[in-house]
């Protein structure tokens, strides 16, 4: 019924953003296809459940989950994971672009999220890495630290 009710909804506000294309698809072949093509993809509207499921997948295909940002009201983005709490090792970014997304589609404030996004592209460009998706050749930073890069990045 709560799954009837949602593509209800869907649809009802799709009404609304003609120049926006809906397509719905079932739970797991959007997670064949994330794996399959990721591309085709620009935002998957899902209920939670399917969201936490399909986020965890599609971060893999980013390389970690602390890349991919997210909007989730009342909680972290992608989990709390009390397993690195306060070892300074988390990746910041997935809750920096989630705070771009904030500032794109509930403030209306385009420059301002395009300004944070280039500020992730660029110091992700300069070789800066938390340990999640640290590669040879590049530089290990703090969660404080990448945080640090990042405001820079801003300035």
């Amino acid at each position: 019924d709560s799954s009837r009710l949602w593509r209800s909804v869907v649809e009802d506000v799709a009404k609304d953003y003609p120049e926006v294309t809906l397509e719905h698809m079932l739970v797991d072949n959007c997670a064949m296809q994330i794996v399959h093509n990721p591309c085709q993809f620009d935002v998957v509207l899902t209920e939670n459940m399917f969201g936490d499921i399909l986020s965890d997948e599609a971060s893999m295909v980013a390389g970690s989950i602390g890349m991919l940002s997210s909007a989730s009201l009342n909680e972290p983005s992608h989990g709390s994971a009390p397993d690195i709490a306060g070892k300074n090792i988390a990746n910041p970014i997935a809750t920096v672009l989630s705070a771009a997304m904030m500032l794109r589609y509930s403030l209306d404030l385009d420059q301002e999220a395009e300004a944070v996004e280039n500020a992730v592209q660029k110091i992700l460009k300069d070789g800066y890495r938390t340990v999640d998706i640290m590669s040879e050749g590049c530089t290990q930073v703090s969660t404080s630290e990448m945080g640090d890069l990042l405001v820079k990045a801003l300035a």
